[in-house]
């Protein structure tokens, strides 16, 4: 259970690092399903272009291990006018974002 907690924190971090251009944006579509201990689904849209889509599962890794696996991404236009966009994922191999304009490892 503390790798689901530590993958939870990680994605909340993320998801506060989002630039934010328009302090006055408004929230135009908040969607959410919480199906407890099995996971999550939440969709999220502001007046200022961001764009943030999160599922998660409870994944079984054995007999004793089990964990919250979290696929997701989200978009945002930065201040050279571009969109960029993040698909990620989080589970028992940490996190891991891809987009084009992120450096490759």
């Amino acid at each position: 259970m503390k790798s689901a907690a530590v993958v939870f924190v990680a994605v909340f971090a993320l998801a506060l690092a989002i630039p934010v251009p328009d302090k006055d944006a408004q929230t135009l579509r908040f969607d959410n399903d919480h199906k407890g201990i099995d996971g999550y689904n939440y969709e999220v849209e502001t007046s200022n272009g961001i764009r943030q889509q999160e599922q998660a599962e409870l994944r079984s890794f054995g007999e004793d291990n089990a964990a919250i696996v979290v696929r997701g991404s989200y978009s945002f236009t930065a201040d050279d006018g571009q969109v960029y966009t993040v698909n990620y994922i989080a589970d028992e191999n940490g996190f891991q974002p891809e987009a084009p304009h992120l450096p490759k490892a």
